[in-house]
């Protein structure tokens, strides 16, 4: 036998009973914990954004600060390098300006002074070719 298929009515009545009251404020009461749950997890969600955004932007500045210091690194070894090579080329220096002979020499070449019966010539076309190849290394 078949089932007729009922149409809901518009005005259906509910009973009225103690049970039905707790069943509601029962009902009405999860709804408000869901809704508390969901504003609490919001907030949660929040504070996580919050915290993850903050440490990820640090953890970039700390990234960028890194590869300067780096970068200031590098160069300061790089002139560290040179400093010592003309340190090396001082000492070098200073040990050859102990020698007699040295001094002598390097104020011939430098200053012109002649030793005794000694006759110093000038030449300046050298010094100019000389100069020029200086100037085509450079």
């Amino acid at each position: 036998m078949e089932q007729r298929k009922r149409k809901p009515s518009a005005t259906v009545a509910s009973i009225e009973t103690e049970y039905v009251r707790s069943l509601r404020k029962k009902e009405i009461w999860r709804n408000k914990q869901k809704k508390r749950l969901q504003k609490k997890l919001f907030i949660y969600a929040v504070i996580a954004f919050v915290v993850f955004g903050g440490l990820t932007s640090m953890y970039i500045q700390q990234k960028q600060t890194l590869q300067d210091k780096e970068l200031e690194k590098k160069e300061m070894l790089a002139q560290l390098e040179q400093v010592n090579e003309e340190q090396d080329l001082l000492k070098k220096q200073l040990v050859k300006l102990d020698d007699e002979d040295y001094i002598a020499k390097l104020a011939r070449k430098e200053y012109f002074l002649s030793d005794e019966n000694e006759i110093i010539f000038s030449v300046p076309e050298k010094k100019k070719k000389k100069d020029e190849k200086d100037d085509g290394k450079e």
